[in-house]
């Protein structure tokens, strides 16, 4: 106990070279969202994915990641952080290995799985290190999330150029293979810059853990092959009935739980369930765009992964610089909601412009640019606003909880998301039996950027009504966080 409390008041002399070293896990765990995308073209035509089936090298990541969040959390406070941040990245390493070396796409899906769970596991377990080292200290806490903020956005940034390059001059399997020597190297210095952390007795809910990921790909694949099977087949409704009731019977083992994942109670909190509600509808706009923008870019356009990725960056620099610069400024000046809600209407319009100016004989500069740009821009707006909307209302007891929930409803909405719009544009594009196929395609693209923006606006409307203004005595209160 003794040692602790002197660790409480004497910072760790090693804090900021073990950030740098939470910064690189927290860039790679980012990264591995962004970079098969400039890859995907060539991943469909190297292992043979159908058009709708491709989006499962992104959704099969996103699930376990998203699903799993809770379940990392909780297993780095029994076990301890470095304990499961090391066991996390020996599993990315692996999955990444798997999935470099994939020889179908049912390899290569169980590899981006792996991934998300090892992710699963390092993301909280980061955060978490990231507190303990620089909690006592506001100011230096200020600057750490700075950094690693900025982690999260060059992550982005970098996975999508990387992404082009390593396509382009090496092969689509070094977006994967990268992760290797980044793993190995974090392996062996984590012992030697991070302390072992707290651990603590008590129970790991398994069922709760389970039942929600298991609900969360039931879903998904059930709106995947609902194109395929029909809406009304059996086989659909049987899959979204399933996904349904496991996510029920996770509802009632947290609410009987002694010790349950999510303690129902926390959603009372003010603007927690409003925050992650404009979480899951941001993430389900906002990834269907850049999905659909890299295939249009490469599969209409007829640009190659270099031309790809080098067409992106503009709106990943943007979003960066955005984020770290001016978002918190203009979150002080103009108040969370003010900025969500802008946000969310920026970004559908982005993708109204994108269903309606997109044509087969497009151009960057006319078509493509200045719509990405006002895409990037309200993602810039809205992602920071709706993370501490989801987080402002929680008892700092619950902050990490808290934290697990708005991961956990981004990445839902990033699955469940994109899984509709592709189902959209699968079957607008199937319709069009008589058109040439490139025109086709793009008009299922359309369809997809088209119902992606109504969800944004949505998105805008809940915020609206939704979301509560801090009273003015407290008015201080979410920009300090």
């Amino acid at each position: 106990m003794g040692n602790h409390a002197q660790a409480a008041i004497q910072p760790d002399p090693r804090r900021w070279k073990a950030l740098a070293l939470l910064c690189l896990a927290n860039f790679m765990v980012i990264m591995d969202t962004s970079i098969i995308g400039v890859a995907l073209p060539a991943i469909k035509e190297a292992l043979g994915y159908t058009q709708a089936n491709l989006q499962w090298v992104f959704n099969a990541y996103v699930i376990f990641f998203g699903g799993l969040l809770l379940l990392g959390g909780r297993l780095s406070d029994l076990f301890g952080q470095r304990r499961m941040f090391m066991w996390g990245f020996s599993i990315l390493t692996l999955a990444s290995l798997l999935a470099g070396v994939a020889w179908n796409e049912e390899s290569l899906n169980a590899g981006r799985a792996l991934q998300g769970i090892g992710s699963a596991f390092i993301a909280p377990a980061a955060l978490t290190i990231v507190m303990m080292l620089f909690g006592n200290n506001p100011k230096e806490l200020g600057k750490a999330f700075g950094f690693w903020g900025a982690s999260a956005a060059a992550g982005g940034t970098a996975g999508v150029f990387l992404g082009g390059v390593i396509t382009e001059w090496l092969s689509w399997q070094w977006t994967f293979l990268i992760n290797i020597p980044v793993g190995l190297l974090v392996l062996f210095a984590s012992p030697a810059l991070l302390s072992k952390g707290m651990s603590r007795k008590g129970s790991v809910d398994l069922l709760g853990a389970l039942s929600v990921t298991a609900a969360l790909v039931l879903a998904v694949y059930g709106i995947v092959t609902a194109e395929h099977n029909g809406w009304s087949s059996n086989t659909t409704i049987w899959t979204l009935i399933s996904a349904a009731v496991l996510f029920v019977l996770f509802l009632i083992v947290q609410a009987l739980k002694k010790e349950p994942l999510v303690p129902l109670r926390i959603f009372s909190a003010p603007n927690l369930t409003a925050g992650n509600i404009a979480l899951i509808m941001l993430s389900a706009a906002w990834i269907p765009l850049w999905f659909f923008l890299n295939l249009y870019l490469q599969q209409v356009l007829q640009f190659n992964a270099f031309a790809g990725g080098l067409g992106l960056l503009p709106m990943t620099i943007l979003i960066m610089v955005f984020m770290v610069l001016i978002t918190g400024k203009m979150i002080g000046k103009f108040g969370v909601k003010v900025n969500l809600v802008i946000g969310l209407m920026a970004l559908g319009g982005s993708l109204l412009l994108f269903a309606e100016n997109t044509p087969v004989d497009g151009n960057f500069v006319a078509n493509i640019l200045p719509a990405s740009l006002l895409g990037a821009l309200g993602m810039s707006l809205a992602y920071i606003p709706a993370t501490m909307s989801a987080m402002s209302g929680a008892k700092p007891e619950e902050a990490g909880l808290a934290s697990g929930i708005a991961n956990t409803s981004y990445q839902i909405g990033s699955a469940i998301g994109l899984a509709a719009m592709v189902a959209i544009a699968a079957a607008t594009t199937g319709s069009l039996t008589g058109t040439e196929q490139t025109a086709a395609l793009n008009e299922g693209f359309h369809q997809a950027f088209f119902w992606s923006g109504i969800v944004a606006f949505v998105g805008a409307l809940l915020a609206l009504v939704f979301i509560q203004s801090p009273k003015k005595s407290d008015k201080n209160g979410p920009t300090a966080l």
